[in-house]
């Protein structure tokens, strides 16, 4: 019966569905290795049927280490159906901006991006553009990249990403955040991101497809870059627990999904984060004190979710109904955070009160 109400809630869910973003690294494959990486079980099954099903698909990465063509080759190697056609990626786009703003880069990027960036002028750089330059980030190389940076009158940072860490074969790789973070640090500069989470990159990818991103879901495994970014682009999301997905790092995906080719599990007296709001929340606004857990989630319909915290005096109760984040307290304190383009206040109100009422829906 849990089973059959689970599926069922799914269903529901995923209602008026047309397309399907989905990551690639740590959701269809883990990179790395002699081989070049190694899919994960059923994933490429799992592409085969999400095509034959009739929905549009895209495949939305933030893979810097090679051109799309060669990524692609190694894919299809892998036993993939995928085209170069089908995959939004990040070094492309940032060839588009940098055309259209008349920018030459400096590039602190890895050797097999290069190609992508053979017509772009590049003589007296007057920004740097960066991605994952795996052994490319050598103390020498970043430097050089800071010294550009730093003696630019109005400097600019590009970002292919600013994921902080992925899997590998034989393990977690720092990402290019990283390292994006040192040169914003040093150079008391804000990066522009060319690629996930930035709104305009799944703006780009759902264009591509031709879909509203109210009738699109991502799939993916960084609860930040991949769920975060779509939820607050109008998608609903799913993070699967493959790849770099680690359970402490747990917060509010819409779904999450054992892999990508699994149903989602019933979550009944596991402690965790599960399920969120089919609405757009926005990653880490219910935040965990040190040494403390989330107890519970309930399902609840559609754009409704409650979650409550209890840990020893303390509980939590939220509820997320359209527009608003409501909480109240026993002790009659309210409060309510409004939010634009469906995003969460950062705040929420706690107390030392050994439950919380849960205020009218507005």
């Amino acid at each position: 019966m849990a089973a059959q109400d689970g599926g069922a809630k799914m269903a529901a869910w995923a209602r008026g569905v047309r397309g399907l973003l989905l990551d690639i690294s740590g959701v269809l494959y883990d990179s790395g290795g002699g081989g070049g990486g190694a899919p994960i079980a059923g994933s490429a099954e799992a592409v085969r049927k999400i095509k034959a099903s009739g929905l549009k698909l895209r495949f939305c990465t933030n893979e810097t280490q090679a051109t799309r063509e060669k990524f692609v080759k190694k894919l299809q190697g892998l036993g993939f159906d995928i085209s170069v056609a089908e995959v939004t990626a990040p070094a492309p786009a940032a060839c588009r901006l940098l055309k259209e703003r008349g920018l030459r880069p400096h590039l602190l990027v890895h050797d097999d991006l290069i190609p992508e960036f053979a017509e772009i002028d590049k003589t007296n750089p007057n920004c740097v553009v960066v991605g994952d330059a795996a052994e490319n980030f050598s103390y020498a190389n970043v430097n050089e990249a800071f010294r550009v940076l730093i003696g630019l009158e109005k400097p600019v940072l590009i970002s292919l990403g600013r994921g902080r860490y992925y899997k590998e074969t034989d393990g977690l790789k720092l990402d290019v955040g990283a390292y994006m973070k040192a040169l914003e640090y040093a150079c008391d500069v804000e990066a522009e991101v060319v690629g996930k989470p930035a709104k305009a990159f799944f703006e780009s990818a759902l264009a591509e497809m031709g879909v509203p991103p109210q009738q699109a879901i991502m799939i993916g495994d960084d609860i930040v870059n991949d769920v975060g970014g779509a939820q607050q682009c109008g998608m609903r999301a799913v993070q699967v627990r493959t790849g770099k997905y680690s359970k402490r790092r747990e917060t509010e995906p819409s779904r999450q999904l054992s892999a990508v080719t699994a149903e989602r599990q019933e979550d009944s007296g596991r402690s965790g984060t599960r399920g969120t709001v089919c609405s757009v929340p926005r990653p880490g606004c219910l935040r965990e004190k040190p040494g403390h857990r989330l107890q519970k989630a309930t399902w609840l319909p559609c754009c409704q979710a409650s979650f409550r915290r209890q840990c020893g005096r303390s509980v939590l109760c939220a509820e997320i109904a359209g527009p608003a984040f409501q909480a109240s307290a026993d002790s009659a304190a309210r409060a309510r955070t409004r939010y634009g383009a469906g995003m969460l206040g950062r705040r929420f109100l706690s107390a030392n009160r050994n439950y919380w009422d849960r205020g009218k829906k507005s």
